[in-house]
């Protein structure tokens, strides 16, 4: 009698852990570089990460179970991303309270991941979303699910700690560079018998790094008068119209970068406007206009002055090619560091030399990272408090090097726009914000 062969049953391989990635706060030129790093290397990666979710208009996605399905988009369209200025799922400016104050929004998150199958949390932004999630880290561990928690830098401010620089900034410093440089020749061929202060405001609540950058417009074999104002120190007013007073006679014009967090030596911001964002600061804006109001009505010198706003921060066009190899540099590591292990970290920029330029990725982890606000240096700022220091200038210009044009259709950069298809919910109700 033929005897029959068991048949052994292989236990079922658990599904590889899905992927949750938002943007968050401001967006940069290459902010969605740093998405195509993510996503590039996770689908190279299948047999350890499944699909890679993106949360719509940020943590918000998450905490309403709006989450985006990236594999229905193809390789084309995920490259092309490199090359996209704005956050393609969208970000947004919330920031959620301290565990104390409400422990729901973070339970909640858990849930979603949970539900979802996801073990990894990539967090693309500044200091608020680092604070975020280390938060996360720590409670997933606490509520016995545990998330791998990345944060990828992000932010144009440069404010992030242990990190070099962070990926955005170089890209507006470049924008602030060149155009400050631009707009002065225009001045400078006008000023004769016409304006002689051109004021150009630029981004920056404590830390004068992009104002700074203004200062590059200027070099040896092209020499512009400018004064830069820094939040760093405190604002003169006497002192800073002799400086414009004394250039205008000298050269006959000068260009004036005011970093949108000058404040007075009390602490009011020139351009407080008296309302407050989502994060609980100061709303700012029209420091220019002040300091405009200043010169024509003490000097009466003829100015025009320009707010840069989102101009700087969305000019993929003219985004420095250094910025842009940084920025997918930490989306690839925040995931092959995820799939080493770590938790609670964030990629940082390494810097190994200035001539010529050599930089490495390192790690950070987050409990040195959040709620850490780092300031430019004294030794960066000349002593008159006006200008950069030679340190500074070696710092900042290999930032800005390089360049990354995106490709262009009928005269214009040709940007990819995203399906951003839905994902299904999975949880009953809905949740209030």
């Amino acid at each position: 009698m033929a005897t029959r062969k068991k048949t052994i049953k292989k236990a079922a391989r658990p599904a590889a852990k899905n992927a949750f990635y938002a943007q968050s706060g401001g967006v940069t030129a290459v902010i969605n570089a740093s998405a195509c790093g993510v996503i590039e290397t996770a689908r190279k990666h299948k047999n350890r990460i499944g699909k890679v979710y993106a949360g719509r208009n940020g943590i918000i996605g998450a905490l309403t179970e709006d989450l985006i399905d990236t594999s229905k988009e193809s390789a084309a369209a995920i490259k092309a991303l490199r090359h996209t200025p704005s956050g393609a799922f969208g970000s947004c400016r919330f920031k959620l309270k301290s565990l104390e104050e409400n422990r729901r929004e973070y339970e909640r998150l858990i849930e979603v991941f949970e539900a979802h199958n996801i073990g990894y949390f990539f967090y693309n932004g500044g200091g608020d979303s680092a604070d975020t999630c280390y938060k996360v880290s720590k409670l997933s561990e606490e509520m016995g699910y545990p998330i791998q928690a990345i944060h990828v830098p992000k932010t144009v401010d440069n404010d992030l700690p242990i990190t070099d620089n962070c990926p955005g900034f170089g890209s507006v410093a470049k924008y602030i560079a060149v155009s400050t440089r631009e707009a002065s020749f225009d001045v400078a061929s006008m000023a004769k018998t016409s304006t002689k202060v051109f004021i150009v405001e630029v981004m920056g609540r404590h830390a004068g790094w992009i104002a700074a950058a203004g200062g590059l417009a200027s070099t040896e074999d092209t020499p512009i008068p400018i004064l830069i104002l820094f939040p760093e120190v405190e604002f003169d007013e006497k002192k800073f119209l002799g400086k414009v007073d004394a250039m205008v006679k000298k050269h006959g014009y000068c260009t004036v970068v005011v970093s949108e967090g000058v404040h007075w030596p009390d602490g009011r911001f020139l351009a407080d406007t008296g309302l407050k964002d989502a994060f609980g600061h100061a709303q700012l804006g029209g420091a220019a206009t002040v300091i405009a109001g200043m010169v024509q009505r003490e000097l009466g010198l003829k100015n025009h002055w320009a707010v840069a706003d989102y101009l700087q921060r969305a000019a993929r066009h003219i985004a420095s090619k250094t910025d842009v190899d940084m920025a997918y540099a930490m989306g690839k590591a925040a995931v092959q560091f995820a799939l080493k292990g770590h938790n609670s970290i964030m990629p940082t920029v390494e810097r190994i030399s200035n001539k010529p330029f050599k930089w490495k990725v390192g790690m950070a982890p987050l409990s040195k990272v959040a709620n850490v606000e780092k300031m430019m240096p004294k030794n960066f700022i000349t002593k008159d408090g006006y200008g950069i220091t030679k340190k500074c200038r070696d710092y900042l210009l290999p930032l800005i090097k390089g360049e990354d044009y995106p490709p262009y259709k009928d005269g214009m950069p040709k940007y990819v726009r995203l399906k951003n298809v839905a994902v299904p919910k999975k949880l009953k109700g809905k949740f209030e914000l």
